[in-house]
């Protein structure tokens, strides 16, 4: 209906042009022929005009006028259209189309290769390392960036390409191909991201950015451009988590696993409030004398239709949307609760995400959960990890500071894994170095790994700091442990992590849960009891 009604319109603006022409065109042929007559008044017959002559000469050369500026007026209103569109449809920097005019744009070619028995192939790319430069060198030096950048892609296009800029670091293109010869696609990409790996020059200053490319067809089940627009920014992001400054190809698993993440996001949004998201505690041991010291609280999804989910799988969603400060303090709220009976020798571990560490209100947040919950806040310890420190180590030092300041102890979790840095065991005041698992069990095995342990435990010792074994899942490694004098242990040699229920059946048993203080009783009650 819409198409009709523009096409009925731009039929009529046709008609109305055509008249006006017409108009202007009879105007000047009576026009032409009053001079005629006028001159023969004056050349022939020796006498002025009749003054009906010189009026109708005058309403032909009005009527003249009046065509030109309807002609002239539709000229300009024509142009100011074709700015308004230019402006409206383009990217002012480059060029390009904008997100709208790519998709117009891409459904015709989308059409037009049907129609040849061709293939359309939609790339989308993403800069890597766009915004720190902007941040450092400003915003003229990234605008000068993005022109180059435009023309290295347009450089690297075969004819006829449609190119696109959808954001302030992402772009498009678009081109038709042989379905039978893919390559010609890749090597496009490859040119891309080779031609955005070189450094570029602005101002004299050389600039190191990349790209991460994503690359779909459309012959293979997919119903239009935007669709392919879609599913080619789903290869991109595929190419940004292989490790960018490279390509991928659209493929139909990796749009069933960002269902699979939409969906896990979902749930979690939902399970954080409902408490699904509950603690379990892993064991762990002082070496020389086998005595329970306390437990690591990890965190188990228990999904009402899909059973127990390991925080492998959800984790990660959590980090990246932004939940994993709440789905933390949820966790600890429910240990600390679970746990203010427990024996007061037995602590408990908090892992603290990188994430978190960015939270500037982060010790506050945990000071505030101790004191709801009234679990002692020497009982707590938490656990960081060298890579979460690189990102800002003075504010990571402003927060374990206020949380030393209440009684709370840090713990350098994984180590080994990381920078390993000495500078970082001088910058926060550790009280406990954790072993990577990944040493301790292979310890047995590998001659190298059993050096890096003993390695870090002599540091440990030197610097008056206990060390903690993970991964301990026999009695060989844990027996190699105590012979090296590490302190203590953990690990599924000592059991699995245990739910709230599992954990205090454990403790009562061993006898590690406080009985409740007697009720003081009533003195008029005992005398009457007396009495009676």
């Amino acid at each position: 209906m819409t198409r009709d009604r523009q096409q009925d319109g731009q039929k009529t603006q046709r008609q109305r042009t055509a008249a006006i022409y017409s108009a202007l065109a009879s105007g000047a042929v009576l026009l032409a022929g009053g001079i005629a007559a006028v001159l023969a008044f004056h050349v022939v017959r020796q006498t002025p005009p009749p003054g009906w002559l010189l009026g109708a000469q005058i309403l032909d050369l009005a009527i003249l006028l009046l065509c030109w500026r309807r002609i002239n007026a539709r000229a300009a209103r024509r142009r100011t259209g074709d700015r308004l569109h230019q402006f409206t449809s383009r990217d002012p920097l480059t060029g390009f189309h904008n997100r709208h005019s790519l998709t117009e744009e891409g459904a015709a070619m989308f059409a037009r290769a049907h129609r040849r028995n061709q293939a359309m192939a939609m790339l989308v790319l993403d800069l890597d390392r766009f915004k720190a430069i902007s941040d450092l060198h400003g915003h003229e030096v990234a605008d000068a960036l993005v022109r180059h950048v435009a023309d290295e892609i347009v450089d690297a296009l075969p004819p006829m390409a449609l190119t696109g800029r959808l954001g302030v670091d992402e772009f498009a293109c678009a081109f038709g191909f042989d379905p039978r010869d893919p390559a010609t696609v890749e090597r496009v990409a490859e040119r891309i991201v080779t031609r955005l790996a070189q450094p570029f020059e602005v101002d004299g200053t050389p600039l190191h950015i990349g790209c991460s490319l994503g690359i779909a067809r459309s012959d293979f089940d997919c119903p239009s451009a935007e669709a392919l627009l879609r599913t080619a920014d789903i290869a991109m992001h595929q190419a940004q988590k292989a490790g960018r400054n490279r390509f991928a190809w659209f493929d139909p698993a990796m749009e069933r696993a960002l269902q699979v993440r939409s969906a896990l996001e979902s749930g979690l949004r939902m399970a954080i409030p409902r408490q699904e998201i509950v603690p379990y505690f892993e064991q762990q041991v002082d070496l020389a004398s086998g005595r329970l010291h306390g437990f690591e609280v990890l965190a188990r999804w228990e999904h009402p239709s899909q059973g127990t989910i390991g925080p492998d799988h959800f984790i990660p969603v959590a980090e990246e949307t932004g939940l994993i400060g709440e789905l933390s303090l949820a966790i600890m709220r429910q240990a600390f609760h679970a746990a203010r009976d427990w024996d007061p020798g037995l602590s408990l571990s908090v892992n603290i995400s990188p994430v978190q560490l960015r939270d500037a209100w982060l010790a506050q947040k945990i000071i505030k959960v101790l004191t709801e919950t009234g679990f002692p806040a020497h009982r707590l310890e938490v656990e960081v990890t060298e890579s979460a420190l690189f990102d800002n180590l003075a504010l990571a030092q402003s927060i374990v500071g206020s949380l030393k300041n209440q009684g709370v102890r840090l713990a350098l979790d994984d180590f080994g894994t990381g920078y390993s840095s000495l500078a970082h065991l001088r910058a926060l005041p550790f009280d406990r170095i954790k072993i990577d698992k990944s040493f301790v069990l292979s310890i047995n095995q590998n001659a190298d790994s059993a050096a890096i342990v003993q390695a870090i435990v002599r540091l440990g010792e030197s610097l008056n700091l206990p060390i903690t074994a993970e991964g301990v899942e026999d009695a060989t490694i844990e027996e190699r442990l105590r012979a090296l004098g590490c302190a203590k242990a953990q690990g599924w040699h000592y059991g699995r992590p245990m739910s709230i229920p599992s954990t205090r059946r454990l403790l009562a048993e061993r006898r590690l849960i406080l009985q409740p203080a007697p009720r003081p009783t009533d003195p008029e009650t005992t005398s009457r009891r007396q009495a009676g």
